[in-house]
């Protein structure tokens, strides 16, 4: 059985319903994986677990409520028998310059990615950890970017949320380490990938000025990059993959940089 064979594995991933979340939730799936797919966008969730064939499923969650992170596990669980990754993706982000940014704007992406990404953590942890609804350890994987490890102009509050969710990762690893849990703890760092979410993010840096055009603010970016292109969505999602598997059994409270060298 190869390393990076996930059949048997029970996974949940937030903000499965499109995007990179989608990716990553048909990836853990080829790979073997029942996957639940967690998402305010209940009847989009639905159709993609039902795309995936079989013994997948999907729940409403609103990462944000802790009360929604306790009854989404739960089910995840129930539906699964048992929960071995979780995958904290969902996202948002929100471009704007630091002189014309909102108290909205910044508690939104707050909120979303950094107190959705911390309650993932604590429920995985406490669903995984021995006397856990699943009890028999597993693996966490959070969603940071590569804007959490360079200056790019127009998005300040997001680079500083994915900052947080590298820090969050690390310190969960090492307490659930020292606690004997079980969970390895791991993020990875996505370039910018042409989805809906990257391609608003090409349109907002011409819009702010800070490029002539949104198909300049991509070849910077291009530029930016040595090996030469953007992302794709499997690309980030076959790391997603790696991480889940017995192949990355030694890597923990780590950050993968999928980015084509953009951070480095």
């Amino acid at each position: 059985m190869s390393a990076f064979d996930l059949t048997g594995r029970r996974a949940l991933v937030t903000g499965g319903a499109q995007g990179l979340g989608e990716g990553m939730a048909r990836a853990l799936a080829a790979a073997g994986a029942r996957v639940v797919i967690g998402d305010l966008q209940t009847d989009a969730a639905s159709a993609v677990a039902a795309s995936l064939g079989e013994g997948h499923g999907a729940v409403t969650l609103d990462v944000t409520d802790d009360a929604a992170w306790e009854s989404a596990v739960g089910e995840a669980t129930a539906m699964l028998g048992g929960l071995d990754v979780v995958v904290n993706n969902a996202g948002v982000e929100i471009s704007g310059l630091m002189t014309e940014v909102t108290t909205a704007e910044i508690r939104t992406q707050l909120d979303v990615n950094i107190l959705g990404t911390a309650l993932g953590i604590k429920h995985a942890l406490r669903t995984m950890r021995p006397g856990g609804a699943a009890g028999s350890g597993g693996v966490i994987i959070n969603v940071a970017s590569v804007a959490a490890t360079i200056a790019f102009p127009g998005i300040g509050i997001y680079s500083a949320t994915k900052s947080a969710i590298d820090r969050m990762t690390r310190v969960a690893a090492m307490e659930a380490g020292k606690l004997s849990y079980g969970v390895r703890v791991n993020c990875v760092y996505p370039g910018l990938v042409p989805t809906e979410m990257g391609t608003g993010l090409a349109n907002d840096m011409a819009q702010l000025g800070l490029f002539a055009s949104p198909q300049q603010a991509v070849e910077t970016v291009v530029e930016l990059t040595p090996s030469g292109r953007l992302g794709e969505v499997t690309d980030i999602a076959d790391a997603v993959t790696f991480l889940a598997s017995d192949a990355a059994r030694f890597v923990n409270g780590a950050g993968l940089p999928v980015d084509g060298g953009m951070g480095m």
